[in-house]
């Protein structure tokens, strides 16, 4: 799961793809999922359970899980998705069969003092606030069109 999610900050859709179930990627190509991931900012994942399955003993009746909250960035609105992931083995490896999204929500914008909403339990400022600023600057400056910005 942490792969997943780091795969997707760093927009690196060919592994998301491959960790797909082999079904589920027939539902998703490497350029609908890099789009997805060009246009969002992943900020933070909480991993809240998992079923530690051991891939020697899988059992296809009890699929694995994994319930995680993540925050991410997507067109200058902070959103909360909480979901419970299944998984399957295929040649060896867990992957992503489908998930349950039972939490997808707006975030307001906190202030520098509120109580972070990564639930980390910091001041924003002092947490999830260094990784948004810079990118609302960015995401601001790529708005603007070419002929009006300052060239250095």
């Amino acid at each position: 799961m942490r792969s997943r999610y780091s795969a997707y900050a760093v927009k690196n859709a060919e592994y998301i793809y491959k960790t797909y179930a082999n079904y589920k990627q027939k539902e998703n190509t490497i350029i609908d999922i890099l789009q997805w991931a060009e246009q969002t900012h992943w900020l933070k994942l909480n991993i809240n359970d998992s079923s530690h399955t051991a891939i020697d003993n899988f059992n296809p009746q009890v699929l694995p899980t994994v319930i995680f909250d993540a925050y991410y960035l997507h067109q200058q609105q902070l959103y909360k998705m909480s979901e419970c992931s299944r998984f399957v083995i295929e040649q060896n490896q867990w992957r992503y069969l489908d998930g349950n999204i039972f939490e997808h929500i707006k975030l307001n914008h906190p202030k520098r003092n509120d109580t972070c909403f990564c639930s980390s339990g910091k001041k924003f400022k002092k947490c999830c606030a260094k990784t948004i600023k810079p990118l609302m600057v960015l995401l601001q400056q790529s708005l603007v069109p070419n002929s009006t910005m300052h060239r250095h």
